[in-house]
């Protein structure tokens, strides 16, 4: 049960308390009137006189009037779990919404990153098919970490004579990369 369940039951259960002491109250003075003593249980204090009809028209307004404030203040604890009922259905749709628009956003990226990768494979195909002396000169252009994610994915081949025709120094600093592209991947 959540906390703000529990804070709107527990004033409810207290009003519910104080609307029986009351009750067995008013049982206990009707009791007393009806006998002319008090019930069993109950002190007697000699001198002490029995209240006129004023005092107990007093007492009886005082728990009229108690008992109106409590119905009145059921009333508001059953407004506002009512309106804790309609704020809960409104997040719960706003988070059905969420996990909607969560699961479009992962469709979405799920088509670009295969669109994404469709494109590399066609341009690695390219760099494949062209002659291995101007590939050379394209790569030679390229950043190294970059030709090397295209070297890493062409044939065996087919990157070796790319490879052949770069620039020693070029080719150097491509090695490099793709030997350590995976050094750092667990090895168990």
């Amino acid at each position: 049960m959540t906390r703000r369940r529990v804070q709107g039951i527990l004033p409810l259960l207290v009003a519910l308390l104080v609307l029986s002491a009351m009750m067995r109250l008013g049982g206990v003075a009707e009791q007393a009137m009806a006998t002319g003593s008090a019930p069993q249980g109950t002190a007697v204090v000699p001198g002490a006189a029995c209240p006129d009809d004023a005092q107990l028209s007093a007492m009886l307004a005082a728990f009229r009037q108690r008992d109106a404030d409590l119905s009145a203040r059921e009333a508001q604890i059953a407004d506002r779990i009512q309106a804790l009922k309609v704020a809960q259905a409104q997040v719960d749709d706003r988070i059905a919404a969420l996990d909607a628009a969560k699961a479009a956003l992962e469709a979405t990226l799920a088509v670009a990153q295969t669109a994404a990768e469709k494109d590399l494979g066609q341009l690695t195909t390219v760099y494949e098919n062209m002659k291995p002396k101007d590939a050379a000169a394209v790569f030679e252009q390229m950043d190294p970490a970059f030709a090397a994610g295209f070297l890493g994915r062409m044939r065996p081949d087919a990157a070796a004579a790319v490879m052949a025709g770069l620039q020693p120094d070029t080719a150097y600093a491509v090695s490099v990369i793709l030997a350590g592209r995976n050094a750092a991947a667990p090895t168990h």
